[in-house]
């Protein structure tokens, strides 16, 4: 029997927990009704209980457990998870620096991120690796983990790699020494059109001001006036990487958040500076999948009048959480305040239906209709605010879009889900890219001339096709006709993207993208008379 001292250590754990509160400084009391029966549950437990009982993972299920009944994005991350799930937001990880892509039973390099090791050694797309540390990796089944835990490690490190590149007899050998690697968070930017910048940002991290700020002045470098910023699907990330973005767009002293709770005073936050953008027109894209800081930045931008906010209502998370760290190394984001915008809109929706319900709420817009057709949106005249120029805006539940853009199903098929699900048509881009990459770049010099002549013809989907028979796709050729202007964009975008970065994969999808034209909305409200009538630029 383990004794009574040990079985309540991880009592401690909860205990903690409990004792949490803004800044730690709180007051709690041990009330007996509430950790004293936790306490004497788990002793009986361990007095009483039939089979031997594992302490750790008992506890670890009552944290969750008591989080699941607070809000959906109070969380508990083990200590083994805990590098993993901070390494997106931090901004780099310790490894060779390569994308990579599994096509059967080879590892082929996707790309060499810039500034890392492997590209300032020489190793480039279409790279096939083969030897790791003298151990045969091409054709032994290897799965994308295998290959991480052989790459990734410490600065400093060394790992030795034997690679096939076409043209070249032989394997070339590379001794890698790991590095930091950055992980990019401003997915793509290019000129859209000659007065026109595009930047697309995929998540709020440590870096992201710095990729930001940089990728602004180069395209005004390039001429740019106006701007489209694509936070579709951006899930959110940092508080205050949320405030500096939305602070290059706004004038000094103008409110951009405040957040208020519980146990934490209201606090709000303004801008501070000249940005670095406040004059040109500027379009922000959103959709149901954009969260958290990508709704306080279009918040910002929308109840200052500052710029249009184009697509469909956002996720709706405004929820503040802060990190505290537990005993074993463990940790739980805690939700700690609410943040609103500027008209003082809380844009959080409800989740009084449990967490289940509101992970389901964002499928449920489809089935209801609302990412089809703006009238199936119904905002309630209890959470409607005015911006600064006194037009009306909802809160309640997201950010509700100035120019509402639909989705087109009517494309949507099995067999394109198969396709994509299966890799395939991630796969075969990559091949087709390694058979004829000298021939491609030959005959477009960039992304727009590629763009504008590249043609995926019926000799090329029947390739696909042929090819994702062979990796368990069967033909379907209704599918393949109904889905067929779908799969060609984002077969024509992947290779692209093998081509030259993903800059080039979202300069293909934007331009002819037939499910979703929310950027196609972006430069036409940008063009016609959309800035007059919500009264943001006078006439």
């Amino acid at each position: 029997m383990r004794s009574t001292e040990f079985l309540l250590r991880p009592l401690a754990v909860l205990v903690l927990l409990a004792r949490i509160a803004l800044n730690g400084q709180a007051q709690f009391t041990d009330d007996p009704a509430t950790v004293g029966k936790l306490g004497s549950l788990l002793y009986h437990i361990d007095r009483m209980y039939v089979d031997d009982v594992d302490n750790k993972k008992l506890v670890d299920a009552a944290i969750v457990s008591m989080l699941e009944e607070l809000d959906p994005h109070s969380i508990y991350i083990p200590k083994e998870d805990l590098e993993e799930v901070n390494e997106p937001l931090k901004g780099n990880f310790e490894g060779v620096g390569i994308q990579f892509n599994i096509v059967r039973d080879t590892i082929y390099v996707v790309d060499a991120i810039a500034g890392g090791p492997s590209e300032r050694l020489g190793i480039r797309a279409g790279d096939r690796v083969v030897i790791i540390d003298g151990e045969n990796v091409a054709g032994v089944g290897f799965k994308n983990n295998d290959v991480m835990t052989r790459l990734r490690g410490k600065k400093g490190t060394k790992v030795d790699v034997g690679i096939l590149r076409k043209g070249v007899e032989g394997a070339l050998d590379f001794t890698i020494t790991r590095d930091k690697i950055p992980i990019y968070s401003v997915e793509a930017s290019y000129m859209a059109t000659p007065s026109v910048g595009y930047i697309k940002v995929s998540r709020f991290s440590a870096t992201t001001m710095k990729e930001f700020r940089e990728k602004l002045v180069f395209l005004e470098g390039q001429g740019m006036k106006d701007l489209i910023l694509d936070l579709q699907g951006n899930g959110g990330g940092y508080l205050r990487t949320a405030i500096e973005m939305a602070d290059e767009f706004l004038g000094d002293r103008k409110l951009i958040v405040y957040t208020e709770g519980r146990t934490s005073p209201r606090e709000d936050t303004y801008a501070t500076k000249e940005g670095l953008f406040e004059k040109g027109k500027l379009v922000v894209l959103v959709d149901e999948g954009s969260a958290s800081a990508s709704e306080i930045v279009s918040g910002a931008i929308q109840d200052w009048d500052r710029g249009l906010i184009v697509g469909r209502r956002s996720f709706g998370k405004g929820l503040v959480q802060r990190p505290v760290m537990l005993s074993d190394g463990s940790a739980v984001r805690l939700t700690v305040s609410r943040y609103y915008t500027p008209s003082g809109r809380s844009i959080q929706k409800s989740y009084e239906d449990g967490v289940e319900a509101y992970q389901r709420e964002k499928i449920d817009r489809l089935g209801k209709g609302e990412l089809t057709v703006a009238d199936s949106i119904h905002a309630a005249d209890t959470v409607k605010y005015f911006t600064m120029n006194k037009r009306i805006v909802y809160g309640g539940g997201g950010i509700m879009p100035d120019v509402f853009v639909p989705i087109d199903t009517s494309q949507s098929s099995a067999h394109f889900g198969q396709l994509v699900r299966k890799g395939v048509l991630n796969t075969f881009a990559l091949a087709y890219v390694d058979a004829n990459r000298n021939r491609l770049i030959a005959a477009y010099k960039d992304p727009d001339a590629f763009r504008t002549a590249f043609m995926v013809d019926d000799a090329l989907l029947a390739e696909l096709e042929a090819y994702g028979e062979k990796e368990g796709v069967e033909q379907d050729p209704e599918g393949l006709r109904r889905s067929r202007d779908l799969i060609s964009i984002r077969l024509k975008g992947l290779i692209a993207r093998d081509l030259w970065d993903t800059s080039a994969y979202w300069q293909v999808i934007n331009a002819d993208n037939p499910v979703d034209r929310s950027f196609q909305q972006a430069l036409k409200s940008l063009s016609d008379d959309s800035f007059h009538r919500f009264g943001m630029v006078k006439p």
